[in-house]
């Protein structure tokens, strides 16, 4: 693994790259909330040991990237879907596969219509274009997150408490919830954030509606990976885009939540390897 932070466009932004940088490229984009660890680096070398050069980076405003005063992000989803090709940039890559998870997957949607030729591939992992008809989020999280609101992310505790019941409120039935695993990456996620109570801001972010109307016109060999249990994004999101993306295939995940689980990461490779 090795690690760079890049500057472009007033700002900076930490990467890190796995692999031979003369393969082909994957970028990975993570989700609201969350910074560069939740890509872990053990599913990160499975595919580069697959041939592939692959870049994890921290969104604004999460880990070791810029960030900005709590409740006060100045920039745009607009922005953030940019900052990935300012890394592509960076790196020396005309084109990537994409791969987006959450919100990372709706930054991948709008960076394959606003860049379509720096774009080879997207995966679009447990996101959506919100279309009005699909249905919302489970109450559950609406409930957890209302009584969440006034956790202090600068708090190393507090802030490692929070993480782990977040993910465990998010994830499926089908896997036991590994929770030591989760304390781990949460207390990494907390030593190597510049300000972690800014990852909140994520919450506050506009932008974005003009490309979420269009997902029709996206026209790169597309996947969508949806577990069934997702309860923030559930899988109608996932089948609906894949129904709407011209030849979008649909990878399902049986049980599996809005989450990452170890045991999927065989089959994750495989697929996103294929495009």
């Amino acid at each position: 693994m090795r690690e760079q932070r890049i500057q472009a466009n007033g700002i900076h932004l930490y990467t890190e790259s796995f692999g031979e940088p003369d393969h082909p490229a994957i970028l990975l984009i993570m989700g609201a909330q969350s910074s560069l660890v939740w890509w872990e680096k053990e599913f990160c070398q499975r595919l580069a040991d697959s041939g592939r050069f692959v870049i994890r980076y921290d969104n604004r405003d999460a880990g070791r990237s810029i960030t900005y005063e709590p409740g006060h992000p100045a920039y745009t989803f607009e922005d953030m879907a940019d900052d990935a090709i300012h890394v592509l940039d960076h790196y020396g890559i005309q084109k990537a596969h994409m791969v987006g998870m959450s919100m990372g997957g709706m930054l991948t949607q709008m960076i394959a219509l606003r860049h379509p030729d720096r774009v080879a591939a997207i995966t679009l992992m447990m996101t959506s274009n919100f279309a009005s008809h699909l249905p919302e989020m489970e109450a559950k999280v609406i409930n957890f997150f209302t009584e969440n609101a006034e956790v202090d992310l600068s708090d190393k505790q507090a802030f490692i408490s929070f993480t782990v019941s977040k993910w465990k409120m998010l994830a499926g039935s089908k896997y036991s919830f590994d929770e030591e695993r989760i304390y781990r990456l949460a207390e990494e996620e907390w030593e190597l954030s510049d300000n972690a109570a800014s990852l909140n801001n994520h919450g506050l972010i506009a932008g974005g509606e003009a490309y979420l109307g269009r997902t029709s016109e996206i026209h790169v060999p597309t996947l969508v990976v949806h577990g069934t249990n997702d309860p923030i994004i559930p899988y109608e999101h996932g089948v609906h885009l894949a129904d709407v993306i011209p030849g979008a295939s649909l990878i399902t995940l049986e049980g599996v939540g809005h989450e990452i689980p170890t045991q999927v990461w065989d089959t994750l490779v495989e697929v996103i390897i294929r495009k």
